[in-house]
């Protein structure tokens, strides 16, 4: 057996991104018992998802990413989306640079993944390029991690926002309404839904119910940030029951 040590940068009221990732990575685990995961998180300052409050969170991930660095971790993780799309179009590089070169000052050589960038890569492994989203977030937001979208050449045709500003009632939000809200979309050009576009906002218990109801791939960003995570840990990308993107093998 392996042990796979995962760093999280984690914002302080973010109470899902310590739950979907070890819940898909313990049913991995239960299909495949040879690899397992370790999880250790350092916290960055954030209550309101407001472009002020994403930006100052922004500020601390060079030290959360030299505290982690103490742990050695194989592969780390930055946690919120949409403090990097809400940065302009191509930040999720900027910030990763950011985060490696604090890792590789305290001497760690970790690989460093974000939320936002992995999004863009599950949506590009399961060949999409015509997306609809739902986020949480009050509608200028939504703009924005559609605009982001969009820059990187996947068309956003329709996305729905739930309008909660507060972080932490994100978190505490029901994955079970995913089920009716994807049908307030325009599916009809769509190859792909992401139907949380939020590391915050609960929706693994949605993803396979909503896939198969919906007849095409949908993902999270928690989805895709775990699939980036096993790719980067050179591990197969698998989990069951956690949608299309998790349930392909390597090309």
């Amino acid at each position: 057996m392996a042990d796979h040590h995962i760093g999280l940068i984690v914002p302080s009221s973010n109470l899902t991104m310590e739950t979907e990732l070890p819940r898909m990575l313990r049913a991995r685990e239960e299909a495949d018992p040879s690899d397992r995961f370790v999880f250790h998180s350092a916290r960055t300052r954030m209550q309101q998802v407001t472009e002020e409050q994403l930006r100052a969170m922004n500020a601390q991930s060079e030290r959360a990413a030299a505290e982690l660095a103490d742990a050695r971790p194989d592969v780390v993780a930055t946690a919120c989306l949409v403090a990097i799309m809400a940065q302009g179009p191509g930040y999720h590089c900027t910030a990763e640079d950011a985060i490696t070169t604090a890792m590789r000052a305290e001497g760690a050589q970790a690989p460093v993944v974000s939320s936002a960038g992995a999004l863009l890569d599950g949506i590009g492994a399961l060949g999409a390029s015509r997306v609809a989203i739902i986020t949480p977030y009050l509608k200028p937001l939504t703009k924005l991690v559609a605009d982001y979208i969009e820059d990187a050449g996947i068309e956003v045709v329709d996305a729905l926002s739930l309008e909660v500003p507060d972080n932490l009632a994100v978190g505490r939000l029901d994955p079970a309404g995913l089920r009716e809200h994807w049908k307030k979309l325009d599916l009809s050009n769509a190859d792909a839904l992401v139907v949380s576009a939020c590391v915050q906002m609960p929706s693994l218990p949605a993803v396979q119910a909503v896939e198969d109801a919906a007849g095409l791939p949908v993902l999270s960003a928690a989805t895709a940030t775990t699939h980036r995570i096993l790719t980067e840990l050179g591990l197969p990308a698998t989990v069951p029951g956690a949608g299309r993107l998790l349930a392909q093998t390597s090309s």
